[in-house]
């Protein structure tokens, strides 16, 4: 199969291998919107619509879930499935490519977390169990990455990646990078991403880098981030710029500039982060976001595109 994601039903994504998925993402000329959302807490709209699906319904075209245990998986609004089946499930509701994220944590390195939502379960932690369980479930791409003051290191990241694409092959889409320092004081700003860690990511077996998106983070400019997707594609990697410091629920003007700045980098895929509301983006700016990465015409068509396509 060799369509663009733009162009990719329901069922293309049901039956899509890594490799057309990759391909679909590129082709996509960055024009692909990834939204995060936590499925723990009580939905944003009721209780009986998951966060993930009102992405689905506001534009997205990739759904990423945060928070979630694969010992014990929780989205709340998904009709009672086993365990197993959650993600799948999820998948059959939404027609979406479904991802989560795992969070690889250095021996005697844990952030100082206070606040329970963002303790580590062990159901989250990045290990190689956690991962293979998560590929049985059907998750199209793990994101490597870290929510705040858990502590979560580029090293860590990088010996993780290496183990994954050891053991786990061609069975999923690895995704690596953080969005904000997640803890690591030493790893903020600049520091958050260099030319060395997008090295070391693709190195280690990264399919796709993820990045900060401009203006997100403290000294994290449009510029810095064009040089660096530059390089990750100079060594075959997409990337993914993220919104990851709650501006998902900023004003929709200032989406769009964000929009914008990241569409100028190059980037292939834009990411929404989950604490616009509850758990989720404010919906009015993943429509916005959307609409201004691609228009109109190809937001409405992934809004409106039935699930039994």
């Amino acid at each position: 199969m060799s369509k663009r994601l733009l162009d990719c039903t329901a069922s293309d994504f049901a039956k899509m291998t890594k490799e057309e998925l990759l391909y679909a993402i590129e082709a996509s000329e960055g024009r692909v919107l990834a939204c995060e959302t936590i499925g723990r807490g009580t939905p944003l709209l009721s209780t009986d619509l998951t966060n993930a699906e009102l992405a689905a319904a506001m534009g997205a075209d990739v759904l990423l879930l945060n928070i979630f245990d694969v010992d014990e998986p929780v989205i709340q609004g998904l009709p009672p499935v086993k365990k197993e089946d959650t993600i799948r499930e999820l998948r059959r509701l939404t027609g979406r490519p479904v991802g989560i994220n795992l969070e690889p944590v250095e021996q005697g390195v844990d952030g100082p977390v206070m606040d329970t939502l963002w303790t580590l379960s062990p159901g989250r932690r990045a290990t190689l169990e956690n991962a293979k369980k998560a590929a049985d479930m059907g998750v199209s791409f793990i994101l490597l990455t870290g929510n705040p003051g858990v502590g979560v290191t580029n090293k860590a990241i990088t010996d993780t990646l290496k183990l994954y694409r050891k053991e786990l092959g061609d069975r999923l889409i690895l995704a690596a990078g953080k969005m904000h320092a997640s803890g690591s004081i030493k790893e903020a700003g600049e520091n958050i991403v260099t030319k060395r860690d997008v090295k070391a990511f693709a190195d280690a077996g990264a399919d796709i880098i993820l990045l900060p998106a401009p203006g997100t983070v403290p000294g994290i400019t449009m510029e810095y981030i064009k040089e660096l997707v530059s390089y990750a594609h100079s060594l075959g990697k997409l990337t993914l710029t993220a919104i990851g410091t709650s501006q998902e629920g900023a004003d929709v003007e200032t989406i769009k500039r964000i929009a914008l700045m990241c569409k100028m980098t190059g980037t292939d895929m834009h990411h929404l982060g989950d604490s616009g509301f509850n758990g989720v983006s404010a919906p009015e700016n993943i429509t916005a976001y959307s609409v201004a990465i691609k228009g109109i015409r190809h937001t409405y068509r992934r809004m409106a595109m039935s699930i039994q396509r």
